[in-house]
């Protein structure tokens, strides 16, 4: 089941779309909806993510959309297009939320970390980003 999620995914993080080559670590399987919260293992409910923004989603499902302030749900994957929630900045180095939903998971999950940023400006230069969606 790894292998098949990881195939779907290409190889890259289903939220912030870093590839695991250039991460230069091996991505999660992650649960979109946790099995704390009764989702299930089956591959409806399965991602690809790096560790980083595993991490920062944890087991939430909701967060505040830092604009409207209201408790919105996060980005899914399985259901939800990237490009319709998210677009890269003009210089490509930063996610930017173009929905309720892209916002707070954007905020959320740290999607915009430092670190990442730069590495995402070495990856513009080897012409390695940004990725397609």
């Amino acid at each position: 089941m790894r292998q098949e999620v990881l195939k779907r995914a290409k190889e890259k993080c289903e939220y912030c779309l870093s590839q695991s080559d250039l991460l230069g670590a091996e991505l999660e399987i992650e649960h979109i909806i946790p099995e704390s919260l009764n989702g299930t293992s089956s591959l409806d409910n399965l991602c690809a993510s790096c560790a980083t923004c595993n991490r920062h989603k944890g087991s939430r499902i909701w967060a505040i959309d830092p604009e409207t302030g209201r408790n919105v749900r996060l980005f899914h994957p399985r259901q939800q297009r990237w490009n319709r929630h998210f677009r890269w900045s003009e210089d490509g180095t930063r996610i930017i939320g173009k929905t309720i939903c892209g916002r707070a998971t954007v905020e959320a999950w740290q999607m915009n970390r430092q670190r990442l940023v730069r590495a995402r400006r070495l990856w513009m230069a080897w012409g390695e980003h940004p990725p397609p969606a």
